[in-house]
């Protein structure tokens, strides 16, 4: 397993995909996976610091697990098949399945680290050669520039 950080999320153009951008820790392979528009918002709601008044979807569960006194001690993107990526929560021992997307904003709101298999960073990890490195720093200038509400549908 290989750790990975949250670059961002970004709408894809023009067919107006959600995708959120992970990258390596000790590597230069980014992972580029398409999400839901509700799991944009949230991703982006927290890297932005963005307090609802009411808590969104993966706030309750930070919250639920806090009260449980359950911390989550990772997520790991495991497989990809048929275009479709699968995650585990870890909770100690115990794993749950769920949807990337979903998994990586809840360990963003409790501090949780990310790790992918190696097969599937092999398979759809891209490497951004260095004359492309530009558009890596518009996508990071376009993140401090973008609004959560900008992914709603």
């Amino acid at each position: 397993m290989r750790e990975l950080n949250v670059v961002g999320v970004r709408v894809e153009l023009p067919t107006n995909q959600p995708i959120v951008l992970l990258r390596e820790v000790d590597g230069d392979r980014y992972l580029p996976i398409w999400i839901g528009a509700v799991e944009a918002t949230a991703i982006a709601y927290e890297q932005q610091g963005v307090k609802p008044a009411r808590p969104l979807t993966h706030d309750l569960m930070r919250d639920v697990l806090a009260a449980l006194e359950t911390p989550l001690t990772g997520v790991e993107i495991t497989d990809l098949r048929d275009s479709i990526f699968f995650a585990d929560l870890l909770f100690g021992e115990v794993r749950v399945s769920g949807r990337p997307s979903d998994a990586i904003a809840l360990a963003l709101r409790v501090g949780a680290p990310i790790h992918c298999s190696e097969a599937v960073l092999d398979e759809a990890g891209i490497i951004i050669p260095d004359e492309q490195e530009d558009e890596v720093e518009k996508f990071r200038e376009f993140l401090e520039q973008v609004s959560p509400e900008d992914f709603a549908s």
